[in-house]
């Protein structure tokens, strides 16, 4: 039996959600229930894991334990974009070959999930509107688009080349010197999305909210005790991502970042003219560390997601982000300076889960226990189809993707801290400054 310490904490300022009408969490759970399954983490892993297990069991209970709310975790504070392709890979065929798995394996969660959209009515604003990635300096240009776009020659992937002049047309603003277009990415509001998930799930799914879990006992099964009562299954799905070292698994492996965005107020009518009456959009940078994510939203506001830090401890202060939302506000003020009345409405903190060498931590990693976790940085997607395949691998259902998502490999072994602290701020640090050109 081990106790958890560490539990998520997040703070209540999530944009997504604060734009969103209220909601009503489902129940916290209350006294000691059994189950044939129990899937920790109610992101989109936990999600697709639930709902897929549900599925391929129907005579089976799912039980589905949140410790905060559907919607407020990492999933539901991402930039929103589904993605269906990697950005930077390589021209080996090695390299090729890893693209199409990342294709297949984003593109079938993709699909999994506007049939959700669709079948459920889930008010997310959920639209195939394609992506730039962008450049701000020549340096990117050369040595990031250039690339990528060679690369997506070589898979015989469409885009489109966007210079400095078109993208002042299409996003309003000059700041970039040029982006590659991509059409198969999807923007919504990801809060909205996750609770409608979590509020549409099948009826042999249960789901409990405000039920951290404080121990985990994985003889005889899995017992999971929270503040209110415990919940005991012969088998497990875990998609809580970098908390998964506080369940015993995948141990100095995974890396916790902080990752800050920032929403404004809606946009008048006269500032949406001045935009030039634009369409929404998203924009994700050449550097993911150095750069920023942009996004020009369907209710008229406009995203900026930028400092992104090394974060083990899984906590940020009020007086961070307060900082952070300056920054945000500056960074605003130079990429539209047409629109210099409108402000920040909302800074919120997200944590992201990566690996050394991008690897998910997918499978099973004890005998009645399966994993979802470690998406690195592509959550929507990855944590989708992870959730999806983790439990197509628990019930011995036959999918080909499981081949393609156990050959992205597993996280692997990091130096010991304080060891590890020091080294991935300096590297992070390095990589800043280098590439310092496309902040």
């Amino acid at each position: 039996m081990s106790k958890i310490s560490v539990l998520p904490s997040d703070d209540n300022t999530n944009g997504w959600s604060a734009v969103l009408p209220a909601r009503t969490p489902h129940p916290t759970l209350d006294g000691d229930i059994r189950a044939d399954w129990i899937v920790v983490g109610a992101g989109y892993a936990g999600l697709a894991a639930a709902r897929r297990l549900a599925v391929n069991r129907p005579n089976d209970k799912v039980v589905l334990i949140e410790a905060q709310e559907a919607g407020e975790g990492a999933s539901g504070r991402n930039s929103g974009f589904a993605i269906d392709l990697p950005h930077n890979t390589g021209n080996s065929l090695e390299e090729l070959a890893r693209s199409e798995a990342h294709m297949r394996l984003a593109r079938t969660a993709i699909s999994h999930l506007e049939d959700m959209v669709k079948t459920h009515t889930i008010a997310c604003d959920w639209e195939q509107r394609g992506k730039y990635h962008a450049a701000v300096s020549e340096r990117g240009v050369d040595d990031i688009l250039r690339p990528f776009a060679e690369e997506l020659e070589a898979i015989n992937e469409p885009y489109r080349w966007v210079d400095t002049d078109a993208l002042r047309s299409e996003i309003a603003t000059p700041h970039f010197k040029a982006a590659v277009y991509t059409p198969g990415n999807i923007l919504m509001n990801p809060a909205a999305l996750t609770r409608g998930l979590a509020d549409n799930m099948p009826s042999n799914v249960s789901i409990y909210e405000h039920s951290p879990v404080t121990e985990v006992d994985f003889h005889n099964g899995v017992r999971l005790t929270t503040p209110g009562g415990s919940a005991y299954a012969p088998q497990m799905v875990i998609a809580v991502n970098g908390f998964a070292e506080k369940f015993g698994f995948f141990k100095s492996r995974l890396l916790v970042f902080a990752a800050h965005a920032s929403l404004t107020r809606q946009l008048t009518a006269q500032e949406q003219k001045a935009m030039g009456s634009v369409e929404n959009w998203g924009l994700t940078p050449a550097n993911a560390f150095a750069g920023i994510t942009m996004r020009y939203t369907k209710d008229h506001r406009i995203l900026i997601r930028q400092d992104i830090y090394y974060k083990p401890d899984f906590r940020e202060t009020d007086a961070k982000r307060a900082r952070v939302r300056q920054q945000h506000q500056r960074l605003f003020n130079q990429r539209f300076p047409m629109l210099d009345e409108v402000t920040m409405e909302h800074t919120w903190t997200g944590f992201l889960c990566l690996s050394r060498n991008d690897a998910p931590g997918f499978g099973r990693v004890a005998g009645n226990v399966h994993s979802a976790i470690c998406q690195n940085a592509v959550g929507v997607t990855k944590g989708t189809i992870s959730g999806m395949l983790a439990a197509d691998l628990a019930t011995g259902q036959d999918n080909p993707l499981i081949a393609d998502i156990e050959a992205l490999g597993t996280p692997e072994l990091l130096p010991p801290r304080p060891f590890l602290d020091i080294g991935v701020r300096a590297k992070f640090a390095w990589e800043l400054w280098r590439a310092r050109a496309e902040a």
